[in-house]
């Protein structure tokens, strides 16, 4: 599967300007994707404003993000500010060529910054089939959180969506690189980059680290549209050398 990593800076709660901005980046791709990945709440930037920028599953970024996966013939996943039913919820989209949408809603809300006093915490992990990979998509702090993560599906790719600052970057990578050894399975985390509006500085440190924990991408610290292509028999293959999922702990969440 080829992926491409959208690395890029956000404008604080501008979400047409957003758009436009990665509308540019995706026009650059030349090379044929199966996937685009986006950063977390990628129209908006990590607001705390959810009133200033939130939108519907009608509405004009959702029906964006349709029209560009049909045009590039390619899915294309990233988390937005979405309100419905009077709640407000950090949702990663995943958006399929054909037009079909998946949705997770962000579980792990970070406390830290007040997430959890304006947004509604999911309570599905998702797991989507697609190009014979079986990807599960999270949300930035759920990163910190193995249990929920727990590959108990054979899921193939675990995907992070983020709005990772600077001062915890070493945890990022740390964190990226357990995720993937102890899942046997890709892990590929999108940051942003740039500083927000919290004076909040971001390095991105985009990446891919494979099964094993050995980089398929390397982290970078610059705007940048990163592309790599997982192999999924030699996941498959060393998976069934091994055997470590085999003797994975049995629990419900």
């Amino acid at each position: 599967m080829k992926i491409a990593l959208i690395q890029t800076e956000l404008s604080w709660e501008n979400p047409n300007e957003n758009v436009a901005l990665l509308q540019d980046n995706i026009n650059t791709i030349s090379q044929y994707v199966d996937l685009i990945v986006l950063p977390e709440m990628f129209t908006s930037g990590f607001t705390m404003n959810p009133q200033n920028v939130a939108e519907s599953m009608d509405g004009a970024t959702i029906s964006w993000l349709k029209k560009t996966a049909k045009n590039k013939n390619c899915a294309i996943t990233g988390s937005l500010v979405i309100e419905e039913n009077g709640n407000y919820y950090n949702r990663l989209v995943f958006v399929f060529p054909s037009g079909e949408i998946q949705s997770y809603d962000k579980r792990h809300l970070f406390s830290l910054a007040g997430e959890d006093k304006v947004y509604t915490s999911g309570t599905k992990k998702l797991i989507i089939e697609y190009k014979g990979f079986k990807i599960c998509p999270l949300i930035c702090y759920d990163l910190r959180f193995p249990v929920f993560s727990r590959n108990i599906e054979d899921y193939d790719v675990l995907i992070y969506v983020a709005n990772w600052p600077k001062p915890r970057t070493n945890a990022w990578d740390i964190l990226l690189k357990a995720r993937a050894v102890e899942n046997m399975c890709y892990a590929i985390g999108v940051n942003r980059v740039g500083t927000d509006n919290n004076n909040h500085e971001y390095i991105g440190h985009s990446q891919v680290v494979d099964y094993l924990g050995n980089y398929v991408q390397e982290p970078t610290e610059k705007e940048a549209i990163l592309f790599v292509d997982l192999n999924k028999n030699e996941m498959l293959e060393t998976r069934k050398k091994l055997n470590f999922l085999n003797d994975r702990d049995n629990f419900k969440l």
